[in-house]
């Protein structure tokens, strides 16, 4: 089993949700977050003053998928979330021991 994780634009979240579940990948955690890589921000103007908005919104969705829907998965989140500019986001892929489902105490594979 693996974790993937992926930090993307709030914009893409809805696109990328329709191709996870037309990849056949249902269960899904997403949080709202706050970060910048190598945009570093960038400067507004409001009211007159000029501030820098150095934390930009992003969304990260975690799914845990078996090793035959990884690479399934990686594709589904990339066509779905690429623009081609700075800011697309990032996956993370890391390897999960064990899951259990907390309901009925089902381990591995079957818990997910």
């Amino acid at each position: 089993m693996h974790k993937i994780e992926a930090v993307l634009q709030p914009s893409k979240l809805d696109a990328v949700k329709d191709a996870l579940l037309a990849a056949g990948i249902e269960g899904m955690t997403i949080l709202e977050a706050r970060g910048h890589g190598r945009q570093k921000g960038h400067t507004e103007f409001y009211r007159g003053r000029e501030y820098t908005v150095d934390l930009l919104p992003k969304v990260k969705i975690e799914i845990v998928v078996t090793d035959d829907l990884k690479d399934k998965a990686v594709h589904a989140i990339i066509s779905a979330a690429r623009t081609g500019r700075i800011g697309d986001g990032k996956i993370f892929i890391t390897r999960i021991d064990e899951a259990i489902r907390i309901r009925n105490e089902e381990r591995g594979e079957s818990a997910l």
